[in-house]
Parts: C-alpha cells; sequence; structure tokens
C-alpha cells in the first residue's frame, strides 16, 4: 500500500508560490521558475521510479516466499518553502543548480516493512538492480541515535528519461520497520509539535529512549520466530555505496 504525503504537481501553484517568495522572506530568481517547475517533475519521476521497483520486488518475495517485506511506502517531495530554507540556511546559491548540486532529499520515500531482516533484503536487492547507483548509506538501525532513533537512510540516484536523455536524479529512501516507525512519529511530534515545558519534554524523552530499547529487543524475538517459520531472505548488512557514474 502506497500512502502519498503530497498532491501530484500542481505547476499553477508552484509557480504562484515562487512569484509570492520573491518578495517575502525567502527569495527565488524569476528566471527560474519554469526551470525549478520542471526540475520538481523530474524529481517526481525519479520517486515514482523507485516505487514502481519496490512494488516489484514486493509482489516477487509473495510469490516465491509468500511473504509480503513491505507493509506500506509513503512518498512525499519537498515543499517549495523547505527547499528554499534549507538552501539558506546552509548558506547556498538559491537556484536550481544548486538544488542539483546540494540537496538529495527533494523526493523522498519511506518503506515501512515488517521485519529488520525485510529492511535489509529489500535495501539490497533495490541496490543491486543495474539501473540504480547508490549514492549514500547511513545505517541508524546498527548505529542508532543518541535518542534512540533508527533507521535506514540511502540516497539512490535512479535515471529519469525524458526527451534529452536519462537524468540521473537522487531519491533519499528510509527504511525502517513498524515498530521503528511508530516509534520515530511520537519522537517527531514530542519534538516539533508541542510545547511541553523542559522538564516534560526530558522526561518523555528518556522514556522514548528507554522505548526504543525495549523494542530493538521485542524485535529481535519477534525477527527469530518469523526466521524459524518463513523462508524468506535474511540480511543485517546495509548496501554498499557504489562510485557515482558520470
Amino acid at each position: 500500500m502506497i500512502l502519498d504525503r503530497h498532491d501530484s504537481i500542481n505547476t499553477a501553484s508552484i509557480q504562484a508560490r515562487l512569484e509570492a517568495a520573491q518578495s517575502g522572506a525567502f527569495h527565488f530568481p524569476k528566471e527560474e521558475v519554469t526551470a525549478f517547475i520542471d526540475l520538481m517533475q523530474v524529481y517526481e519521476g525519479a520517486m515514482y521510479e523507485i516505487s514502481t521497483k519496490l512494488d516489484v520486488l514486493d509482489g516477487e518475495f509473495q510469490v516465491r516466499f509468500e511473504h509480503n517485506p513491505i507493509h506500506h511506502l509513503e512518498r512525499r517531495l519537498k515543499s517549495v518553502d523547505s527547499i528554499i530554507e534549507k538552501l539558506e540556511r546552509k548558506e547556498l546559491p538559491v537556484t536550481t543548480q544548486s538544488i542539483k548540486d546540494n540537496l538529495f532529499d527533494v523526493a523522498g520515500i519511506r518503506v515501512i516493512c515488517n521485519y529488520r531482516d525485510d529492511v535489509y533484503s529489500v535495501s539490497n536487492y533495490l541496490s543491486a538492480q543495474s539501473d540504480i547507483q547508490v549514492l549514500r548509506v547511513k545505517d541508524y538501525i546498527k548505529t542508532p541515535k543518541q535518542n534512540g532513533y533508527r533507521s535506514l537512510h540511502v540516497i539512490y540516484a535512479v535515471p529519469v528519461f525524458l526527451s534529452s536523455g536519462a537524468h540521473y536524479t537522487p531519491v533519499e529512501v528510509q527504511f525502517r520497520t513498524i515498530a521503528m516507525d511508530y516509534w520515530a512519529s511520537l519522537e517527531h511530534a514530542l519534538r516539533y509539535k508541542t510545547d511541553l515545558p523542559d522538564s516534560r519534554l526530558n522526561e518523555h524523552s528518556q522514556t522514548l529512549l528507554d522505548c526504543a530499547r525495549s523494542l530493538q529487543n521485542i524485535e529481535a524475538q519477534m525477527q527469530n520466530i518469523h526466521r524459524d517459520i518463513n523462508g524468506a531472505p535474511q540480511g543485517d548488512e546495509a548496501p554498499r555505496k557504489e562510485p557515482r557514474q558520470q
């Protein structure tokens, strides 16, 4: 099941937002509005290319192993404001070329898997496809963040075929289990969507850290049971980064 976090690209809406940004807090060159819209369409195409590949892999697992490794997918494109804000925060030029050169998470997919084995199996099978390049890997499952966050982040480059040829475009894919996902959702809400006093925030943060450790142990036990009754591929290695071909 795919859950989209965005509507399909609305050219008029993007153009209106970019034009409004020219005189507001953000700044974007008027002459680059068309190029920005074209670029966003390429990112959307790359996102759909990756999600289609994931859907095919999930179907193959069902046929071969009678097991669907992917519970659901969530897709999203960064908003105009988020893109410009990130460029300005990093003190980078606010241009389409700067977006291409410096931002690798404009298009994003979250892959929610059933088990940890599924995370590594799906990510590695995807990485092995001949038309995909692995640009960056951050394994926060083997090495969780200090707050307890766990997820496997992989940035892929996938070709989007236009009239001008193939354009390799980055897509950030986050692989995580169901347990990792609902933990991350609650931690995100605590961090960004509350006005609790610091003492309560610290208390809840510590509780979430304890929960993350407990969930990790529970997941390991459930994974062992799953391995015993299911013949699906096992894995605990993240994809390897490959040299980017020009």
